[in-house]
């Protein structure tokens, strides 16, 4: 299987390019921190750490793989999952907490062993490379992970739906990415974990697309392009 005559690659973001495991501790040791602020604002005594992960951030985990092509406003599901847990506190503290429970999430993240290397090859080989990856979190805060993790330096854009409005497999998705590398969609190559959103969505609109199932929850059907590793991506380009 070879795809030459790329110009660009887009690639999902979580479980393609970065892994991460659930920062409990380091969750709770944030919201530990928070409490005395959170008791000052209800003027009653709050919950413990432990129950406000359990009732408030654990359930916000459903908009992470939300099967819905519209994009939520995040502080606004944010503040909805504190009120539902009898906690409702004010815009500026929600932020506050909010950027502090992002950054758990800044350390808990790691680089795939293979992805500094295969883009930095797709670079020095003039192919544009950018992140087309569905979050609901407020941009800033996911450039900021982005930063963080070495990656803003080896690519050439990164689009979240947060920044559009709308999640994979949305066509509003692929097309901000693709106009944010310049290249068009049938020389473009999308790797990504997810079939619907990562294989099938790209190839509605033209591009080639193939599944990384290196990090991936679920296996590819039979008659979807697959590589084990960021690895053997160069291989399909040469």
């Amino acid at each position: 299987m070879t795809m030459a005559g790329v110009d660009g690659v887009l690639f999902d973001y979580g479980r393609t390019l970065v892994t991460w495991a659930y920062p409990t501790d380091d969750l709770l040791r944030v919201l530990n921190e928070f409490r005395p602020r959170i008791v000052a604002a209800l003027g009653v005594p709050a919950p413990e750490a432990e129950t406000i992960l359990h009732d408030v951030l654990l359930p916000l985990e459903e908009y992470i793989g939300s099967m819905s092509e519209d994009e939520v406003d995040y502080m606004t599901v944010y503040r909805e999952a504190w009120r539902h847990a009898g906690l409702r506190l004010p815009d500026d503290l929600l932020h506050e907490i909010l950027d502090a429970e992002q950054r758990c999430w800044d350390r808990a993240v790691e680089l795939d062993a293979d992805a500094r290397d295969v883009l930095s090859w797709l670079g020095d080989r003039g192919i544009r490379r950018g992140i087309c990856s569905n979050a609901p979190f407020p941009p800033e805060m996911m450039r900021r992970q982005v930063e963080t993790n070495g990656i803003t330096a080896l690519v050439d854009a990164v689009v979240f739906s947060s920044d559009v409005g709308r999640r994979k497999p949305a066509p509003e998705m692929y097309h901000a990415a693709l106009d944010a590398i310049g290249t068009s969609p049938d020389r473009t190559l999308f790797a990504g974990d997810r079939v619907r959103e990562d294989y099938e969505g790209p190839m509605a609109l033209g591009m080639r697309a193939v599944v990384v199932t290196a990090h991936a929850d679920e296996p590819a059907p039979d008659g979807v392009p697959t590589i084990a590793s960021l690895a053997e991506l160069p291989s399909l380009l040469a």
